[in-house]
């Protein structure tokens, strides 16, 4: 009962999280307060919680690297998908051989390969730390757009190049071309592994939801594996189970919008996966914070170590990686965005140069969180001949540090850059809106007046259900409520629910259809066209529900 009661403890650690910080005068992070409340359960000398690497890996990044290429903005992510690439993969290579060759000529007792995979790890940034700091100062949408579109793809290039890393500590050996040869393989078989899957998946619920029925528990449940059977299937392969959940996550986005599952499932659906998200997430902190006084014991008091280390030398070393970080990434961002300014001069366009406080809230947003800490307790905890893996500790240590390091920086600095900033307003996503809604509203009525009366009625009923048409048919029109069935024969007051219910019924599966044709045929972003349908499913479940079904 031992490890149960840690886990549960973590968990309660999570939902008190989620009060506290909203009860602190001070704007925290949420990663940050779930750290202290795991340091203390470790001060209550509960037994820590002890995962293998690799049981630790797939528990938590499949769910969640499949639920960020799931939501990410589609549209957002293709308008700069220029900028994106560059922070996602150019970032990440200059991360990797900067910070790399940096924490070695620091630390010289970790080999340049584990450097490389510290380095390597700690490139991927946390979108869901940046907007739990910015909570009380709104960051602008179209910069959280691309810090989300870098985060999910930086995730997949930090964490394969974590893994070649690793290989070539464990082996000893790197080839560059052998390496570009199993990139490709490994990223382009992930990808078609998460691809397929995912479109197996769709199919095969849309034929037993055909013969059977849909079971919106069997659905969500089934949804709820599919990361970890796309992850798995493409290691078996040899390839990237990392990218494989990614590919999942976008190709779920678009089996969406073919709009066949009920809008009950659908609800909720994104009840769980929201819960997934956030449990996964704050157990990880937590999970951080109750290892955090081992983490620094052994980086300390290495067993590989002549004499104990200087507590001192390692708080200087992680605020040094930590400020190179911000560095490097900072003349990244300068640079490409000076080259893509010139470049769109000289092909004739506006070269557009953002503020410069924008500019240095891009650098410091940089914030590693969840996928950096599952990272790096990865690492193996032995070499092939069974000695242990070399600066394990001292790695973990480093990139837990950097971890709180960058939320703290980000917490104190991001707000401040943020206040008072005023942006041009985004009118393109409100006009886009209005304009879905419209066209769904048009789509209603045309549904309302194909609809008629599901069989046939005595003249009284026929008047009934005309009345109920008109009364929806204004609703539409007007936005407005009306009518009443007060006055009405019981049985008559029936029939008049059940003619209301069956029109608008009727009407809301015409808007969600030109809603999701839309969305699939790029007229609405899928970020809209997902809030426009969760709002139509809520209203369609409550009229489902007084129908009984």
């Amino acid at each position: 009962m031992g490890e149960v009661g840690v886990v549960l403890a973590m968990l309660l650690a999570v939902v008190a999280s989620g009060y506290l910080v909203r009860l602190l005068p001070i704007a925290l992070p949420l990663p940050l307060v779930q750290i202290a409340l795991g340091a203390a359960i470790a001060g209550l000398g509960w037994h820590p919680v002890r995962l293998e690497p690799h049981t630790f890996f797939i528990l938590f990044l499949p769910p969640l690297l499949f639920l960020d290429g799931w939501r990410i903005p589609k549209v957002g992510l293709l308008r700069d998908k220029g900028v994106i690439l560059e922070l996602a993969l150019g970032l990440v290579l200059f991360t990797v051989l900067g910070a790399g060759f940096l924490i070695h000529w620091l630390v010289p007792e970790l080999p340049l390969a584990v450097s490389f995979a510290l380095a390597a790890i700690l490139a991927p940034t946390d979108p869901v730390a940046v907007g739990s700091i910015a909570a009380r100062v709104p960051i602008p949408p179209r910069l959280m757009h691309i810090l989300e579109g870098e985060s999910l793809l930086n995730d997949a290039s930090g964490l394969v190049c974590f893994r070649f890393a690793v290989a070539a500590t464990l082996t000893g050996t790197f080839s560059l071309s052998s390496a570009a040869l199993t990139f490709v393989w490994v990223a382009l078989a992930g990808i078609a592994s998460g691809v397929l899957l995912t479109l197996a998946m769709g199919i095969a619920q849309r034929l037993l939801a055909r013969h059977f029925g849909e079971e919106a528990g069997a659905s969500i449940l089934l949804n709820l594996l599919l990361p970890f059977g796309a992850y798995i299937v493409a290691e078996h392969i040899g390839a990237s189970g990392i990218l494989a959940a990614v590919a999942a996550g976008i190709t779920m986005s678009y089996v969406e919008l073919s709009g066949r599952a009920l809008a009950t499932t659908r609800i909720r659906r994104n009840v769980v996966w929201d819960t997934v998200q956030f449990a996964l997430n704050g157990v990880m902190f937590v999970l951080l914070g109750e290892q955090l006084p081992d983490i620094v014991r052994a980086a300390l008091h290495g067993p590989d170590l002549p004499e104990p280390r200087d507590i001192w030398w390692l708080a200087g070393n992680a605020l040094l990686i930590s400020l190179s970080l911000i560095l490097l990434r900072l003349a990244w961002v300068w640079v490409s965005l000076r080259a893509s300014r010139m470049l769109a001069l000289r092909n004739g366009r506006e070269g557009i140069m953002p503020r410069k406080r924008l500019i240095f809230a891009t650098s410091l947003a940089g914030v590693r969180g969840a996928i950096t800490l599952a990272g790096i307790l990865t690492l193996p905890l032995a070499m092939p001949g069974g000695e242990p893996f070399p600066g394990r500790d001292l790695a973990v240590f480093l990139a837990s540090a950097v971890i709180v390091v960058s939320l703290v920086v980000a917490s104190v600095a991001l707000p401040r850059l943020l206040r008072g900033l005023e942006l041009p307003p985004e009118t393109a996503a409100e006009a886009e809106e209005e304009q879905a809604r419209q066209a769904a509203t048009l789509a209603a009525l045309g549904a309302i007046d194909r609809a008629g009366p599901p069989r046939l009625l005595d003249e009284q009923d026929a008047e009934i259900h005309a009345s109920a048409a008109e009364q929806v048919r204004g609703l539409y029109q007007h936005r407005l409520g009306g009518g009443s069935s007060d006055g009405l024969h019981p049985a008559r007051a029936r029939v008049a629910e059940e003619a209301e219910r069956h029109y608008r019924l009727a009407a809301l599966n015409a808007e969600r259809q030109v809603l999701l044709h839309m969305a699939r045929h790029n007229q609405l972003s899928d970020e809209t066209a997902r809030r426009l349908v969760q709002e139509i499913d809520l209203v369609e479940a409550r009229y489902r529900s007084r129908g009984g079904h």
